[in-house]
Formats: structure tokens, sequence, C-alpha cells
């Protein structure tokens, strides 16, 4: 066998460097492959993660929209509009046609107010029958929301949880403001959404100007108004605000009926 000659002895070198590097660039872009589908699956998860936070940020974290308040009933359930009164209603004749003063105390502070028999009859009528008959003497002031713009007080609910009443709804919805505005001081009948026949013993107070836009049944019966005693409501029961510091909840202020007085 003929000696390798020098020249073979390089041309072999020459193709052990070239295979080596054709391993070393295989090698790379095989490294390069393995590492562009890692980036890319970290990428989906990364970005599956920030979306799934986002989700449970603004549905159930502190993002979550607030629930916007209603001058209705609720947590009452909703019930189909009747159209009609149910149970035995006091009769529309009571409020005699004229406007009545007397005096509502709440945790003892007197409020002086005026309901006005002519613009809302039933609505007078019914408070007045459940007034005088002691039905509202110890029930609670249960939900107080403090939103800008929405700022009332309801009471008048013998549960405490906003499910309760008389053994009476009626209707229909008197003396609604037509520009949705209810002034400081307004007392109104509250009721369930979408049904002007679903009005009991609750009522709500506003206790700074408030705008309640009309649902499919209307506006809110409006009986009357505060005349006197507003700023005590809002110093020693409103400005501290709800249990739970939300805008529409129960009064860290526990607050009833302990005297209501009527003429």
């Amino acid at each position: 066998m003929a000696k390798p000659t020098s020249q073979d002895r390089e041309a072999r070198e020459r193709l052990r460097r070239y295979q080596a590097r054709q391993q070393v660039h295989t090698r790379s872009v095989a490294r390069r492959v393995r590492d562009n589908w890692i980036a890319a699956i970290a990428l989906v998860v990364i970005a599956t993660l920030a979306t799934t936070a986002q989700v449970l940020y603004f549905s159930s974290g502190p993002g979550a929209p607030e629930p916007e308040a209603s001058a209705s009933a609720t947590p009452e359930p909703e019930e189909t509009a009747t159209g009609e009164n149910t149970g035995e209603v006091p009769d529309a004749s009571i409020a005699e046609d004229r406007v009545w003063t007397g005096e509502l105390a709440l945790n003892g502070i007197p409020l002086g107010i005026e309901l006005d028999g002519a613009l809302a009859p039933q609505g007078v009528s019914s408070f007045i029958s459940l007034a005088q008959s002691g039905f509202y003497e110890g029930t609670t002031c249960h939900r107080l929301t403090t939103g800008e713009g929405f700022s009332v007080l309801q009471c008048g609910d013998p549960s405490g949880d906003g499910t309760g009443g008389p053994d009476f709804r009626y209707g229909p919805i008197e003396n609604a403001p037509a520009d949705d505005v209810y002034p400081a001081g307004t007392i109104a009948m509250a009721r369930q959404s979408g049904n002007a026949h679903s009005m009991g013993s609750q009522f709500f107070i506003v206790y700074g100007d408030t705008t309640i836009p009309a649902d499919a049944a209307g506006g809110y019966t409006v009986l009357g108004k505060v005349t006197s005693g507003l700023d005590a409501l809002t110093a020693e029961i409103t400005d501290a605000g709800t249990a739970d510091g939300s805008s529409d909840g129960a009064p860290a202020v526990p607050t009833s009926i302990t005297g209501i007085t009527l003429q």
C-alpha cells in the first residue's frame, strides 16, 4: 500500500475540520429551534396567566365594578308585574287629599316630615295606615347608598334585609319627578324593578340630591319631604358610611325607626 503523502494527510484534515464544523452548525441549529420553541411556549403561558389574572381582577377581585345602586327593594325576588293591587291595601281616601305634617324619629333623631296626600293619595294613605297601626316601630333602616350622586337611606322593612313588608302590595306610581331628580330631603317609596304595583312598607330618605333613572314601570312615588333634622341625620348616621365600606350596604351605624307621629 502506498504511503500517504502530505497532500493526502492535508486533505483528510480539511475533511475532518469540515465535518466538525458541520456538526457544530447542526447542533447550533437544533439548539436555536429548541430555544425558539421554549420561548414561544413561555410567551403563551405568560399571556394566559396575564389574561386569567385580568379576568379574575375585574370579575371578582378589587377591580370588580360595583353594582349600580337603585331604589328597588332588592334583594327581594322580582315578581311579574300584575298591574293591580294585592292584599288588603289601605283605602286611598285616608290621606284626605291634604298635606300631613309630623315627625319621624331614627335612632331618636327627630326629623320633621311633610306628606302630600293630594299628590300621592295611595302612597300617603298606606304610610299613614302603617304608621298609625305601629307597624313601623322598631323596624330598621337596612340599606344605605353612598355613591356619588346616589344618596339614600332605605327603611321600613320588618325583616331587616330588604325582603319584608306588610301583607299587601300596591300601585300605581304617584308624584314621580319627570326629570328623575330626587332632591335632598325627598321621602319616596321603594319598589321592585319594573313593577309599579310592588310597593309595601319600604321607603327611602334622600339625604343628598340624587338622580334615579326611571325604569320600564316609571319612577318612584314621592310621598313628601323632610322639613328639618336632615343635617343631624347625615352627621350621626349617613356620614359614617356602610358597615362593609361599600357604596351600597347596611349602615355602619345600626339604624331603626323609633317613632312616627302624623297629623
